[in-house]
């Protein structure tokens, strides 16, 4: 019997075959009447019918493990040929892992609220103050999506709005002045999806990193979609954002109604599309608050201070940051 079985597209083959096909090896010694050719994510076995499904089973347990934990070991392949790897339980705000094994977990309440609410519906908006983990914990999920096959794509968008910069002034084209904006996903993304699988898979489009603008007159199936900093966008900008949603698509809109760089006679399209759908059946609505921010705990206090400025009626120099 042969059997061929491609292998995840999200997997790293690097530490999964291990130093030398370490790993592989040590695979092929326990199955020695099994014929085995690997090459990149591909693996051809050849042997008896029975030997050929256990080392299929084996194999996809392995590769199971390592998309977990980011690694994959000898002792890890032993363990899961005579018995099994314990995997951790009752880890509730667990999301992924990440490069090089990073456990990436909801660690505040309101992350583990959009982790548990993503599960119930399709469109989430999760809105607060900066350094919360909104956007982190979104791609977070998107990636973990993608890694279980529930979607064939991510895309992650941002409008470009300007605060205080000129695009004109920028360096480079127009792929040079938009990249600015985009960095914060990039970092995330670095985290979790090593760089060379996430290059292949920017080059592919199976990752997809574009300005709002780029969103109009597509439907955005088997996808989890993002939009990052909402609330810079208008209110037509992000009709037409949410009416991209296709099916067996997610979306998840971040942003933070105190830092609207939109001229002060223009309504957030944030706060708007909230008003509006917030009692809607399948959105849920994840109001993060200074409480959840993970960065420096300066970060906090910082955020504090220029709630209580702006919420000072004394203080007449504060920015107008009505929604």
């Amino acid at each position: 019997m042969d059997k061929i079985i491609e292998l995840n597209d999200l997997l790293d083959t690097a530490p999964f075959y291990g130093t030398n096909n370490q790993n592989i090896l040590c695979l092929k010694a326990q199955f020695p009447s099994v014929r085995v050719v690997a090459r990149g994510s591909t693996v051809k076995i050849s042997g008896a019918d029975n030997d050929v499904a256990r080392f299929e089973q084996t194999l996809l347990l392995c590769e199971q493990h390592c998309l977990r934990a980011g690694f994959l070991t000898e002792k890890d392949v032993l363990q899961i040929i005579h018995g099994g790897i314990k995997e951790q339980k009752n880890i509730d705000d667990l999301i992924l892992y990440g490069v090089h094994g990073k456990a990436i977990n909801a660690r505040s309440e309101h992350q583990q609220e959009l982790l548990h609410s993503y599960t119930r519906n399709d469109l989430m908006f999760a809105i607060g103050p900066a350094g919360s983990g909104k956007t982190y914990t979104a791609i977070a999920l998107a990636v973990r999506a993608l890694k279980n096959k529930e979607v064939k794509r991510i895309i992650l968008s941002r409008p470009a709005v300007e605060a205080g910069e000129k695009l004109g002034f920028l360096p480079g084209d127009m792929r040079d002045k938009i990249d600015p904006y985009l960095q914060p996903l990039y970092d995330a993304l670095q985290d979790m999806i090593p760089h060379s699988k996430l290059s292949e898979f920017m080059e592919r489009g199976t990752i997809q990193i574009a300005p709002l603008a780029f969103m109009r007159g597509r439907t955005l199936s088997d996808a989890v979609v993002i939009l990052d900093e909402a609330q810079n966008t208008t209110i037509p900008q992000i009709k037409m954002f949410l009416t991209r949603l296709g099916i067996n698509g997610k979306m998840i809109v971040t942003g933070d109604l105190t830092q609207i760089d939109l001229p002060p006679s223009q309504r957030s399209g944030l706060a708007d599309a909230i008003d509006r759908l917030s009692h809607t059946q399948g959105v849920a609505v994840i109001r993060f608050t200074d409480r959840d921010i993970v960065r420096h705990p300066l970060v906090g206090r910082i955020v504090k201070a220029y709630q209580k400025n702006i919420a000072s009626p004394a203080d007449t120099s504060a920015p107008n940051l009505s929604t």
